[in-house]
């Protein structure tokens, strides 16, 4: 029993023991590594920029796709659809059918702005008020705005219920503001299919310029290599400072990307909220949040990871003690 408790406290002592010099072995090597990369400035800096711009430009294009679809999320009347009333219309009869539209059951909403309301909003989004102001009557109509159940119809019933409105003897026209926004979305969905296949042939551009960078490292240490396989020092040993080398590529390549997107977007943040006021609109331009700015560097660190083992693997199969 003692004997046994005895090696029981010898056997975790080692494990502990073991663990311990593991990771003094990762640390020196990890920090081997980086003094390396920072011993040769100008070689390094190059690769971690072309690095960068490679990871900084699906970033971008992100960013981009992120705030359409957020300005697109802001639409909440894509469904809207308007009725404008004929001239002879009375707003006593706009009233009537205004009731008889809410009463059906594929309609969620709907408002009535008479000839001045709609005239005033005219007068403000169009840029035409000193010359409407010389306007002896109001051209404007009464309109109608409706919000259909979008949950009780489909595309081909929005066109249905706009065509069967204009039937009614007091629209003059209707108009869907459908359209034009269904053409948005496919639009942003073909920018996403385009961008997630540059992404990923940036991707593989990131794998290939730090595998290559890697092989350069390779072939400057064959000699110091060779001796080493000699001694007995397996290829985990020896492949260890390499694969950490990769990995301070794409760790700091990722930074400098996350750097130039958050320029960027600072650069533009001011007249895109510029822009927004001209279209009397609260929207703020959105950047990388701290999550997404965590993922990229991580994201560039793992690329490196990846680039440098597939490097790693085979080249030190093709060195061998002579």
């Amino acid at each position: 029993m003692a004997g046994a408790a005895k090696h029981a406290r010898a056997h975790k002592v080692g494990f502990f023991d073991r663990l311990f010099m593991g990771l003094k072995l990762h640390r020196k090597n990890a920090l081997e590594s980086l003094l390396n990369i920072l011993k040769h400035p100008t070689n390094s800096l190059l690769t971690i920029m072309v690095l960068a711009i490679a990871l900084a430009l699906p970033g971008i294009f992100y960013i981009m796709t992120n705030n359409a679809k957020a300005l697109s999320g802001n639409w909440d009347t894509s469904m809207q659809m308007a009725l404008y009333l004929e001239d002879s219309a009375s707003e006593q009869q706009a009233q009537q059918l205004l009731a008889e539209l809410i009463a059906k059951p594929e309609i969620k909403s709907a408002s009535l702005r008479n000839k001045e309301q709609v005239l005033e909003e005219f007068k403000r989004y169009s840029g035409f008020a000193e010359a409407l102001e010389l306007l002896d009557d109001n051209p404007m109509p009464m309109e109608i705005t409706l919000l259909p159940d979008e949950t009780q119809l489909d595309t081909q019933a929005l066109a249905a219920l706009k065509t069967e409105l204009e039937q009614e003897s007091l629209v003059d026209s209707a108009s869907l503001d459908m359209e034009w926004v269904n053409k948005y979305q496919e639009i942003l969905k073909i920018s996403e299919k385009i961008g997630s296949f540059i992404s990923l042939l940036l991707a593989i551009g990131v794998l290939l310029i730090v595998g290559n960078t890697i092989r350069l490292a390779i072939l400057n240490r064959r000699e110091e290599i060779q001796v080493i396989k000699l001694v007995g020092a397996t290829n985990a040993f020896i492949r260890r400072p390499f694969l950490y080398t990769g990995i301070w590529y794409g760790l700091m390549a990722g930074i400098i990307a996350a750097l130039m997107i958050s320029i960027l977007s600072n650069l533009v943040a001011n007249s895109a909220s510029r822009l927004a006021e001209l279209y009397q609109s609260q929207y703020q331009l959105l950047g990388l949040s701290l999550e997404q700015t965590l993922i990229l560097i991580a994201l560039g660190a793992l690329l490196g990871l990846i680039g440098a083992w597939v490097s790693v693997r085979k080249h030190l199969k093709e060195i061998q003690p002579s």
